[in-house]
């Protein structure tokens, strides 16, 4: 008895289709992206440059995180994260003057009901928030403290900026995507920066 003859599958265009799915699950696959802090580094200073840097007491907001999550605020009061931001803008928008330096903010609210607390800071551009954390922290801690001082800055900037130009700073820059070149605008929001800049200083973890 002959041997059956068994049809061939024809396998020559089986490539072609492999690298056609392979672009189709490029194309139709989305990437997930872990987001960052937005936050300018410092500068590494020279080896041989030591510069000290005198800063009072008064206008340095400290706020700790422990390995163990824990909040505390100038080392004696706990709190929760969701109370970082009204912390921040009642220390940096206090704008108590200093009469011996001449140093007066004339667009500060000077913290809740526009009262002045003597021991806190004695302009925005004064206002340091000095954040230390824990190795034993975790990052999800650290991000969400950080989180509350970027709005912190944020509200006060939208505050000034609806008083000056009639338009909030976070309008200014979803107008910004779109009018690049728009000298008027960038100007403005510089000049917001400028009234309410970022101070950090991050303490290295111990």
């Amino acid at each position: 008895m002959g041997r059956r003859n068994v049809p061939e599958i024809n396998a020559g265009s089986m490539a072609d289709i492999a690298f056609l799915l392979l672009i189709f699950f490029l194309v139709a696959t989305t990437m997930e992206v872990d987001g960052g802090i937005p936050r300018k580094l410092p500068q590494k200073q020279p080896p041989n440059q030591k510069q000290e840097v005198k800063i009072k007491k008064r206008n340095i907001l400290e706020i700790a995180i422990n390995r163990n999550d824990e909040l505390l605020v100038e080392g004696e009061r706990r709190v929760q994260v969701d109370e970082i931001k009204d912390i921040a803008m009642e220390f940096i928008d206090n704008g108590a003057g200093d009469p011996e330096k001449n140093i007066t903010c004339d667009y500060c609210e000077h913290g809740p009901d526009g009262v002045i607390d003597e021991n806190m800071s004695v302009h925005p551009e004064k206002a340091v928030i000095s954040l230390k954390v824990d190795r034993g922290t975790s990052y999800g801690a650290n991000a969400a403290v950080q989180d509350q001082l970027e709005q912190a800055y944020t509200e006060l900037r939208n505050k000034v900026a609806l008083k000056k130009y009639g338009i909030s700073y976070e309008a200014m820059l979803a107008q910004k995507k779109i009018k690049k070149d728009d000298e008027k605008l960038n100007e403005r929001i510089k000049a917001v920066k400028k009234l309410y800049p970022v101070i950090i200083s991050e303490v290295e973890p111990k």
